[in-house]
């Protein structure tokens, strides 16, 4: 469970990233924050493996205060959070079975990851989560070699082989076609379902935020302004969370998922 209780976020040139965060995400969840450019929404994730570190308020990760952690507490917390990003984050020279198995980075250590001594369990792993996410064949070819899609997955796969307790992606498809784009939030959601890995994801779009999302999150100027099931969720909720009328490119459209 992720407990946000009175959280704040000044940064050091005094900009607000998060104003009085209240919130609750129980286990097995999927959530979408959605919100304008600026709303909060990658600094609310963040907060959560501690990528920017909230400056009040108490942020609870099965049942402890995450803000105090360092050093070893740090690591150990990453190694339970995945994370997905907007550029797939991929080393682009080397091929994606290593590109995988980072995933067991904290695992494994950075050592025996430098020397590629991997087990056998590892590496076995990292070809099924590959399979999960339909892109085993592609195992020895160059991250660079990949269309965006297949290396967004390939950071899907990354993160399965990590075996998270909680997945955040931020902003995973804003790079994507809209059928990509479905694909790779088709995933998200089976693997949530699945392994009922708690999932937390930034989208801009708000068609696809009700089509996948089981609760929404809408924020605007750090602030959370709605918080409800997708099912309550219309167009005039959207425009109350944006501040302003939807425009065409608030949707991504839809998409042959196959």
């Amino acid at each position: 469970m992720i407990e946000f209780k009175d959280v704040g976020l000044v940064y050091p040139n005094g900009t607000v990233g998060l104003k009085n965060i209240n919130a609750t995400i129980k286990d097995g969840e999927f959530v979408v924050i959605v919100g304008l450019s600026g709303a909060g929404k990658s600094t609310f994730i963040r907060s959560i493996n501690r990528l920017v570190t909230p400056t009040s308020g108490v942020l609870s990760i099965d049942n402890e205060n995450i803000l105090g952690y360092k050093g070893s507490d740090l690591r150990k917390l990453r190694t339970k959070i995945g994370m997905i990003f907007q550029n797939y984050n991929l080393v682009k020279r080397t091929n994606v079975l290593k590109n995988v198995l980072a995933g067991r980075l904290g695992h494994t250590g950075t050592l025996r990851s430098i020397l590629n001594l991997y087990q056998k369990e590892d590496i076995s792993l990292a070809y099924e989560s590959l399979q999960r996410v339909n892109i085993g064949e592609k195992i020895y070819n160059r991250a660079d070699e990949l269309s965006g899609g297949q290396q967004q997955r390939v950071s899907i796969a990354r993160v399965l082989t990590q075996q998270p307790k909680y997945i955040l992606a931020d902003e995973p498809v804003a790079s994507l076609d809209p059928p990509t784009s479905h694909q790779v939030m088709t995933y998200l959601k089976k693997i949530n379902k699945e392994d009922n890995i708690t999932t937390i994801v930034n989208l801009h779009f708000i068609d696809m935020a009700m089509e996948y999302a089981d609760r929404i999150i809408g924020m605007r100027a750090g602030e959370i302004v709605f918080d409800g099931p997708a099912s309550e969720v219309t167009e005039k909720t959207f425009e109350e969370i944006y501040g302003r009328s939807i425009r065409e490119d608030d949707l991504r459209g839809g998409a042959n998922k196959s």
